[in-house]
């Protein structure tokens, strides 16, 4: 099988996708957040608050390219593209960028709290989506609209992926 690589800003759905296509398609499902939890013996939010975004965009990194060393979903963190080599690597597979409007997302984040996000929620993450947008865009092969339920964007991403692969 081959190698299904899922961008997006925070609260997409990009790990419950991962994992319902995993099971789909009885493949591995890799999350990079979760391989950088593990290379630095803790959670990954703990990881960025304790060490800073540099070191945690070098530790995210790592987990990437430790990712995309098997077949399978991967799931990454929103902020991966913000990284020069991460998104060569991921313009080198099949990358598919999860989408929808903030609503959605703060609606889905809801309470959980995330480090990047801080107490203005909003705020932050329409300041990360206006930085962030041209490199998901640089790296996906294929957009796939993210708002609605979890099959119906897991089907979404399905047939968008059959679509790029053949």
């Amino acid at each position: 099988m081959a190698r299904l690589v899922l961008v997006g800003l925070p609260g997409v759905g990009k790990s419950s996708v991962a994992r319902q296509l995993g099971v789909e398609w009885a493949c591995p499902v890799l999350d990079t957040d979760e391989v950088l939890a593990a290379n630095v013996g803790g959670p990954a939010a703990e990881y960025l608050r304790r060490e800073g975004e540099r070191a945690f965009r070098r530790a995210e990194l790592v987990a990437l390219e430790g990712a995309l060393t098997s077949p399978g979903v991967v799931a990454t963190g929103g902020g991966v593209v913000t990284t020069a080599h991460a998104r060569e690597l991921l313009r080198a597979e099949v990358t598919c960028w999860l989408d929808c409007d903030d609503d959605v997302l703060l609606a889905r984040l809801g309470d959980v709290e995330r480090p990047l996000l801080g107490e203005d929620a909003a705020g932050a993450l329409a300041r990360l989506r206006a930085q962030r947008t041209g490199f998901y865009d640089e790296v996906s092969r294929v957009r796939v609209d993210a708002s609605g339920t979890l099959d119906e964007v897991t089907r979404r991403v399905r047939d968008s992926a059959n679509e790029v692969v053949r």
